[in-house]
């Protein structure tokens, strides 16, 4: 059974929202911005998501498929354990050496949502489990924590410093992580 297509609005709003929440935060851009860059109207907004915050959890959504499908091509790939896990971190430090990298957006979205009782923290919290229950799969505790404590350090780091320095020094505690786990 083929997947319902998606509205090439829907498309193109959740595009525009991608780039400015993420470039810009969330809480300092408004609907009406969103809907004059996605060329929409404030109807079709409405039609593809009841408020903001179903926006703001489709575009964390979007951002956690695109992490989920870089590990399951690792995965895909008949990598031992230990080399998916340095996989992983080489596409946290190549995503850091993007130009315009402005941290990590669950990271952000977060500090913008501090309810945890909020859905778009829910939305933060549970992709953020996903990545440790990914990285315990792969790695014995705690090495696996200590690799999720790097990744947001780099991920913090990497836009405030130096962002080559900061992949260094990231892909050099994970070996040291992948060398005592």
């Amino acid at each position: 059974m083929r997947e319902p297509r998606t509205s090439e609005a829907r498309a193109r709003l959740l595009a525009t929202a991608t780039r400015i929440f993420y470039t810009e935060g969330i809480h300092s851009v408004g609907i009406d911005r969103i809907v004059a860059e996605a060329q929409i109207t404030r109807a079709t907004l409405y039609r593809h998501f009841p408020g903001k915050e179903d926006l703001v959890v489709a575009y964390l959504t979007e951002a956690d498929q695109a992490i989920r499908a870089h590990v399951e091509r690792a995965r895909a790939d008949g990598l031992t354990p230990v080399e998916v896990a340095r996989a992983i971190a080489h596409g946290i430090a190549d995503d850091i050496r993007t130009p315009g990298f402005r941290g990590c957006a669950f990271l952000n979205a977060a500090s913008e949502y501090p309810d945890p009782a909020h859905p778009v923290h829910q939305a933060v919290l549970v992709h953020r489990q996903w990545f440790l229950d990914t990285v315990s799969e792969l790695l014995p505790e705690p090495a696996a924590r200590h690799f999720v404590l790097l990744r947001d350090g780099a991920m913090a780091s990497g836009c405030l410093n130096d962002p080559q320095s900061v992949c260094e020094t990231f892909l050099l505690g994970v070996e040291g992580i992948l060398t005592t786990a």
